[in-house]
């Protein structure tokens, strides 16, 4: 679960956590990325910082992965675009995300938007994600949560309900046939080791 925003009282990690609670309850183990201290990409550090490491090492655990942020300026924040920048296309010569199923979720402050999760559809499809269909979008987070930080029955709160439910189905029906699904040819003629040299090389 990645959610991108470090507030005290933040909706977008809010949202995650009822959705962690719904896909705990359909059977599924949940992990948490805290994305504090999470350094800007390029900024002087490399995929050796602990705070990267983790992540990449809980990319690599999952089997499927939920991405929720706030819509700020009409685009999802850039705590929420930093955790996917640091996910690598490529381990050596495994795609670490490749193949696995994302679900992808919004909350915003004022009226409905769809902005952000069009947005991590896009990077979801860049990252060789199977993204399912549906998809959660809370307008007015602010009042959809009581002081608990539940979320208070609403139509938003089935949706959500709708889309762990189908993140849970798309994992499981694709489990076993994932490999189906990533095997190119481009890749079955170029060697691990060709691999590993083109997308590991310097960026300008």
């Amino acid at each position: 679960m990645l959610y991108g925003s470090l507030r005290d009282r933040s909706y977008s990690r809010l949202c995650a956590e009822e959705g962690a609670r719904i896909l705990e309850r359909l059977g599924a183990e949940v992990r948490f990325f805290n994305p504090s201290g999470l350094p800007l990409v390029d900024d002087g550090v490399d995929a050796g910082h602990p705070k990267v490491a983790e992540l990449r090492d809980l990319v690599t655990w999952c089997e499927g992965m939920v991405w929720s942020s706030p819509e700020r300026h009409g685009a999802m924040t850039g705590m929420m675009k930093t955790q996917i920048d640091w996910i690598p296309l490529s381990l050596g010569g495994v795609r670490p995300a490749q193949g696995k199923t994302l679900a992808v979720m919004q909350v915003s402050g004022g009226s409905q938007s769809f902005n952000t999760v069009n947005q991590l559809r896009i990077l979801g499809r860049w990252m060789r994600l199977l993204t399912i269909p549906n998809q959660s979008s809370v307008a007015r987070a602010w009042d959809e949560f009581d002081e608990a930080g539940r979320m208070k029955p609403s139509s938003f709160y089935n949706r959500l309900v709708d889309v762990m439910e189908e993140l849970v189905r798309f994992t499981v029906l694709t489990r076993d046939i994932k490999d189906k699904f990533v095997d190119r040819y481009s890749e079955r003629v170029e060697s691990r080791e060709e691999l590993s040299k083109r997308v590991n090389a310097p960026k300008g």
